[in-house]
């Protein structure tokens, strides 16, 4: 009776034992996080760290996800909570800054409709109608909106960056200020000589939705100290002054996005004889002057020609061929991790430059956009005087190399321009009119300028006196994320792709693998059978023609015996197969299962029952 009050009275202390603890880890401890995921997906990176740390008013977010449209859905519902969780680390950081509302909108609920109101996506999930929320929504203290329209889970790489990118727009005021420097007519204008309108770009205008955009004369000797991004296109003869102007706002933390070409298609100068060709001089333009210092080169009067990536374009007979130097680029040339080109499906260019990268330097330069392997250079000289497209073929040699189109520079860097020791040492406190090195360089060089012309990538038409832009290609989202990207804060940049939470059976896929290796290894022998009996057959009907025969020959009922029998067999083997990957599934997941639900139990109970067997081996010991 003693042993069984004292196990009882046991059991009621280690209840309230943990109840007490419980209350005492919510209490004291409920800022205390451990990651044990091989990412740290849990765990806000520095960068949105610093976004939260700088808030200066309180925010308000509001996840919006739809309990019952998703109660069949167990992926996206996993996903929603990882979202939650996400955000939750938000809010806990900030110190009250940033207060989270979790909003459930049930169909025709005024919470539908605020989630609506926000402009948020809705989903359709079922035949009956029933939508699926699954965004967030935030606002400031000055009524400024931002929002998700939907969290999408091929995406998930992303996920923190476009959290911290909204909490980073809620905290500032104001549109950024992008200086635009071109060479390249690309604002709408009017022909003094003809009178005629000329359309700007598509491209460039987005810009004046997101961005305030400060125009900059070629001619001009200096940039103003109050841009956050610089957008160079097409930059030809600048003066020194700009040059080093250029490289002193990099020194100073500035970003640079840069458009360069060999053969700038879209520069075309008015001539006094128009059948006199343009010199490739004379459409050229390169940041050699500041990448060669950093290890990045543009090849001189060179196109690169791509023979897997070419498109088709007519030829002047009016036939469809494929031009070399036309390339239409998917996601296997995109570098799938940066937030400027994942998602991205298909990017156009033209003329586009070879870039050469001295691996020695010790600037970092990572590929953004790359060509195929069956890739080579092209003279620049010839597509002067091109008649026929298909010439580009025969003159193209290619080398097995994938040459970069677009890259980004990262890192610590030095000026490309003679600085004196002392103001290097200054670094980039601004307290010199010269600064000889920066910790972390952002910029970001593309060799065509023509990825940004209306022609590759969208058709404007005039519908009743309105233009509608309608595009085919991602040209003119690229410029917006790259301009996006590094417009943002240096700590927005640094926050780019996380890792997945979803994670991949690979065990189960191996098997999965193995057996339809097996799988197709028999489809292609029955494949082979039933091509070797239809030859065996056709040979015996000719033969049976020819001799004007109405009935089988022993040797045609010997062979459609034969081909029965063997299709049955075959058929037979590819159901064992089959019926062989789905036990070895499930027999994988009937262990897996073992291991986590009773594997871990049995040794608990275990351990506790030989601790209990030395104690009491212990106490008989000791009378």
């Amino acid at each position: 009776m003693k042993k069984y009050l004292n196990s009882v009275s046991g059991v009621v202390f280690i209840l309230c034992g943990f109840l007490v603890f419980s209350v005492f880890n919510n209490t004291f401890f409920h800022n205390v996080r451990l990651d044990l995921t091989e990412n740290k997906l849990f765990t806000l990176a520095e960068g949105s760290r610093e976004i939260v740390a700088a808030l200066d008013e309180p925010i308000h977010l509001y996840f919006f996800f739809s309990e019952k449209a998703s109660a069949d859905l167990t992926s996206l519902r996993t996903y929603a909570d990882r979202v939650a969780s996400l955000l939750e680390e938000y809010a806990l950081l900030s110190n009250g800054k940033i207060q989270l509302s979790r909003v459930n909108p049930e169909p025709f609920s005024e919470q539908e409709d605020q989630a609506a109101a926000f402009g948020l996506q809705a989903i359709p999930v079922s035949a009956s109608g029933d939508e699926l929320y699954f965004g967030l929504a935030g606002t400031n203290a000055l009524d400024q909106v931002e929002i998700i329209s939907f969290f999408q889970p091929d995406k998930e790489e992303f996920l923190e960056y476009e959290v911290s990118k909204m909490i980073y727009g809620l905290n500032t005021t104001g549109k950024p200020r992008v200086g635009l420097l071109s060479s390249l007519p690309v604002r709408s204008s009017v022909d003094p000589n003809t009178f005629q309108p000329s359309p700007g770009w598509v491209a460039i205008s987005q810009l004046d939705s997101f961005f305030k955009v400060i125009e900059i004369e070629a001619t001009a000797d200096a940039l103003s100290d109050d841009l956050e991004l610089l957008i160079l296109l097409h930059p030809k003869n600048l003066t020194e002054a700009m040059q080093h102007s250029i490289d002193q706002y990099l020194m100073k933390g500035g970003k640079l996005l840069a458009f360069i070409d060999p053969l700038a298609e879209m520069d075309r100068p008015a001539q006094a004889n128009p059948m006199m060709p343009v010199l490739p001089q004379g459409q050229s333009s390169d940041l050699n002057w500041l990448t060669q210092a950093w290890g990045v080169t543009l090849r001189s009067s060179v196109v690169l020609g791509d023979s897997h990536n070419a498109l088709t374009v007519s030829s002047a007979a009016g036939m469809p061929v494929r031009h070399m130097a036309i390339l239409g680029l998917g996601p296997a040339a995109l570098r799938a991790d940066d937030v400027i080109t994942a998602g991205l499906e298909s990017l156009n260019f033209s003329t586009v430059g070879i870039l050469d990268i001295d691996e020695t330097k010790d600037v970092a330069v990572t590929p953004l956009i790359l060509s195929s392997e069956f890739s080579g250079p092209l003279d620049a000289v010839q597509f002067q005087f091109l008649r026929d497209p298909s010439d580009l073929q025969k003159s193209l040699n290619v080398t097995g190399q994938a040459y970069p189109i677009a890259v980004r520079f990262s890192g610590p860097a030095r000026s490309s321009f003679a600085v004196d020791a002392e103001a290097e040492a200054v670094g980039q406190d601004g307290s010199t009119d010269s600064v000889g090195y920066t910790d972390g360089l952002n910029f970001i060089l593309v060799a065509d300028t023509d990825v940004l012309s209306d022609r590759l990538w969208v058709q404007v038409q005039n519908f009743f006196g309105q233009e509608i832009a309608s595009p085919w290609a991602d040209n003119g989202d690229f410029l917006v994320n790259a301009v996006d990207n590094l417009g943002g804060s240096a700590a927005l940049i640094s926050v780019r792709s996380r890792g997945r939470f979803t994670r991949p059976f690979e065990a189960v896929q191996s098997i999965r693998r193995q057996a339809e290796a097996k799988y197709l290894e028999s489809a292609e022998a029955l494949q082979l059978r039933l091509t070797e009996t239809e030859r065996r057959l056709s040979e015996l009907q000719s033969s049976k023609v020819n001799d004007m025969s109405l009935s089988l020959s022993p040797e045609e009922e010997s062979a459609l015996l034969q081909f029965q029998e063997e299709k049955l067999v075959i058929r037979k083997q590819l159901r064992d197969v089959r019926h062989q990957l789905d036990k070895d599934i499930e027999q994988l997941g009937t262990t897996l299962k073992f291991l986590n639900i009773a594997l871990v139990p049995i040794l608990l109970t275990l351990l506790l029952l030989g601790i209990n067997l030395m104690r009491a081996r212990a106490e008989e010991r000791s009378l």
